[in-house]
C-alpha cells in the first residue's frame, strides 16, 4: 500500500457549544496542523499515487477558508460543536469534493490542535 501525505499549519478560532468545557466555551485560538494522507495499492502510469501539486492546491484552498476565522461562523458548523473530530470530517468532505479521488483507496484527515491533541477521520473510497 502506498501513502502520500501533505501538511499545512494555520491558526483559527472557535468556541465549544453544548457542554461545560471551561475556557473552551469562550472564543479562543488554536494553532492547527493539518495532515491529509491518501492511500492506494496502485500507482498511476507515471509512478505517482496522486498529483501532489493538485493536493497542495486543494489543501491551500481549504486552509485559506478557515485561516484566521472563527469556525462557528461557517454554515457547516451551524448547531455543531467545532470539535477536532467534526472539523476533520468537514475538511475531508471538502477535500474529497475538490480532488479527483476516484482511483484511491482512502483519504485520512489528521488534525492537531496546538501540540496537545489530534483527531483523525478516514474515508474508505474503494
Amino acid at each position: 500500500m502506498y501513502k502520500v501525505a501533505v501538511l499545512r499549519e494555520f491558526i483559527a478560532q472557535h468556541y465549544l457549544i453544548g457542554g461545560d468545557w471551561g475556557s473552551e466555551n469562550d472564543l479562543n485560538s488554536h494553532q492547527y496542523r493539518l495532515e491529509i494522507t491518501i492511500e492506494n495499492e496502485e500507482l498511476d502510469q507515471h509512478g505517482y499515487l496522486v498529483d501532489i501539486v493538485e493536493v497542495e492546491n486543494v489543501i491551500n484552498d481549504i486552509v485559506s477558508t478557515y485561516k484566521d476565522n472563527t469556525l462557528n461562523d461557517f454554515p457547516e458548523f451551524e448547531n455543531l460543536n467545532p470539535s477536532l473530530e467534526n472539523f476533520c470530517r468537514i475538511i475531508g468532505d471538502m477535500f474529497c469534493k475538490s480532488l479527483s479521488v476516484a482511483d484511491v483507496y482512502s483519504v485520512e484527515v489528521r488534525l492537531w490542535e496546538d501540540s496537545l491533541a489530534w483527531a483523525s477521520h478516514t474515508r474508505i473510497l474503494k
